[in-house]
């Protein structure tokens, strides 16, 4: 839906549906009964997610034509898509699997092209596009640094022969359409300095290289292209999971000239870990949201105020009673209108600061709601999930004040 803060919707990443027809069949049983709770007499945006195997059906012209039918029958439109999860992302393990392949493989760079293909053709005139995309790689998979810097490079230059497709797209009267990286703890892009540090070291000498030769471009116009077709997905709930000060990072992108083309609604796990008394209910809390499809890596804050990186729930758990532990933040997506789940809390004060910010200065004009754990959440907060998607939604718009 179009709101004066930008166009708000939720990732469709929360169905099923690994082939086109499928996910095809979730949508059509969910969006319009959310659309009716909270855009009944307006347009309602969808954030697509496409596994590769859907997007090679969905490339297909009869199967294209058919979902703009649909679209235009029920009121909604495409505008932004989640190109992070390449395979399966439901009712089977993906943990580290979720970044393959990755950004150094030729089959990633021809997904990525596939989506905004289909995106192009979906996309209101007029309107730009936008979809995120995982961090490069999954940093633990290249803990030598030479390997590490083989991948960095090798990740960029394919990052740009898709970018390379939207200046030329977008030179030719097509949309603006923009790659939006999205960092994650233990992404080989995980937080706002090494998105930073990326962009300037790598991306952006690349880039200046790459568009010069292949389109006449001098340095300031290629950096000027480059800044607009690559852009940050800002996932709240990564970001506060690296305690990052949401406020300062947007500040700091805004100094660097670097823009946000979507902002993923999302929040984290957090409790504090006292030395005496309550440490173990917390722990066993925790233990509740330990299961086995996602990655849920785990940043602990030290009482020095350095920080422990844990791969994952168990490694977390295995090292819960370490006295120097204050605190600990965990990647699990968790309902954006629950801000405690008994002893644990969540990071959902980072997602009102960032909206209060979009409301005062605008930032970006996409805004997406992205909780996709409701298959694997603690039966105790399972809830029927149509009406759990239009809570989420109506809260968002309460913090913009528009409900």
């Amino acid at each position: 839906m179009n709101t004066p803060f930008g166009h708000l919707t939720y990732c469709t990443n929360i169905h099923a549906g690994e082939n086109w027809g499928e996910h095809f069949s979730q949508l059509k049983q969910y969006i319009p009964a959310v659309k009716a709770q909270v855009s009944p007499d307006a347009p309602f945006g969808i954030g697509l997610r496409l596994s590769n195997l859907a997007s090679l059906e969905l490339a297909k012209e009869p199967a294209q034509q058919e979902l703009k039918e649909w679209l235009q029958a029920n009121g909604c439109y495409v505008f932004t898509m989640n190109g992070f999860p390449y395979g399966g992302f439901h009712g089977e393990r993906v943990k580290d699997q979720v970044h393959m392949p990755d950004w150094a493989t030729a089959e990633r760079v021809a997904y990525t092209i596939r989506l905004f293909r289909i995106l192009a053709a979906l996309l209101p005139a007029g309107m730009e596009g936008g979809i995120s995309t995982s961090p490069l790689s999954y940093k633990l998979w290249h803990r030598c640094g030479e390997e590490h810097k083989a991948i960095m490079e090798s990740a960029t230059l394919n990052m740009l022969l898709v970018v390379e497709q939207l200046i030329a797209i977008h030179r030719n009267g097509g949309p603006l359409l923009h790659l939006d990286v999205e960092p994650e703890p233990d992404g080989m892009l995980e937080n706002s300095k090494e998105y930073i540090d990326w962009y300037f070291q790598h991306l952006l000498p690349a880039g200046v290289l790459m568009f010069g030769d292949k389109f006449g471009m001098g340095e300031e116009e290629a950096i000027a292209a480059i800044k607009q077709h690559v852009q940050l997905c800002y996932d709240v709930c990564h970001f506060a999971v690296s305690y990052e000060d949401p406020l300062v990072v947007l500040e700091r992108l805004h100094y660097f000239g670097l823009k946000v083309g979507k902002v993923q609604i999302s929040a984290a796990l957090k409790a504090m870990l006292p030395k005496d008394g309550g440490r173990q209910q917390i722990v066993a809390a925790f233990k509740d949201f330990n299961e086995s499809t996602y990655l849920h890596q785990v940043i602990a804050r030290r009482n020095n105020d350095t920080k422990i990186h844990y791969p994952d729930l168990p490694e977390a758990l295995a090292d819960a009673e370490n006295p120097d532990v204050e605190e600990w933040r965990a990647h699990f997506h968790v309902p954006v209108f629950v801000k405690d789940f008994g002893v644990l809390s969540s990071t959902r004060d980072d997602i009102s600061r960032v909206l209060a910010r979009q409301t005062a200065k605008p930032f970006t004009q996409h805004l997406e709601v992205e909780t996709y754990t409701w298959e694997v959440l603690p039966a105790g907060l399972k809830q029927e999930m149509g009406g759990s998607l239009a809570r989420e939604m109506k809260w968002v718009l309460q913090q913009l004040e528009l409900s």
